[in-house]
């Protein structure tokens, strides 16, 4: 008994020293609102494409810095900071015909897993848009390598990009031109470029 006793408390201490390897690999970095954003473009008409942003992005990732593959990412954006310079179509955007900010104030994104090929990395995880979750994929680009900016802060940058059908987050809404053609299209383009800090 008192070997298996041994055995197990090896085990453990390897467990825990493992444990607080991993730790150690890992840092935290906050979305920095005030340098991030997150656009999005959609055929207008069939014709011509349209862009606007959400111009609030919180969220953070944990970079383990041994092993990228290994880190997580989670971000929100306000839905009601959508922007797209036409002060009657934002209104429109925030209503129930569309996002109906007042039941689906927010944009969520939590990755599952990440995946790195050819210098490049895919973020998997679940998107909620308008209370409906599907998983996407993110081409990621960055992190670009960490710099001090003039305040003492270590920063980073990264972007990501991805397209959505709309209509499978229910945002159904649409009007149709007498040619049958549809107003907005259901593919929807999506830019993320955000600035990252480290958390002391």
């Amino acid at each position: 008994m008192m070997k298996t006793a041994q055995r197990m408390a090896a085990t453990s201490a390897v467990v825990l020293l493992v444990s607080l390897s991993a730790l150690a690999q890992t840092s935290t970095w906050n979305i920095d609102p005030a340098h991030s954003t997150a656009q999005f473009t959609v055929r207008h008409l069939g014709i011509s494409n349209v862009t606007g942003s959400f111009t609030k992005v919180t969220g953070s990732v944990v970079l383990n810095e041994n092993d990228i593959t290994q880190s997580q990412v989670s971000a929100s954006i306000d839905v009601g900071s959508v922007d797209t310079r036409v002060e009657a179509r934002d209104k429109d955007l925030r209503s129930p015909n569309f996002f109906d900010v007042e039941k689906y104030p927010t944009i969520e994104f939590k990755s599952k897993r990440i995946v790195s090929s050819g210098g490049k990395l895919q973020v998997m995880g679940d998107l909620t848009i308008h209370g409906t979750t599907h998983e996407v994929a993110l081409d990621v680009d960055g992190p670009t390598p960490a710099l001090t900016d003039p305040w003492g802060n270590l920063r980073r940058g990264i972007s990501a990009s991805t397209a959505i059908n709309r209509k499978d987050f229910n945002l159904v809404y649409n009007n149709l031109l007498k040619s049958g053609e549809a107003v907005i299209g259901d593919t929807v383009k999506i830019q993320i470029d955000a600035e990252l800090v480290k958390k002391k």
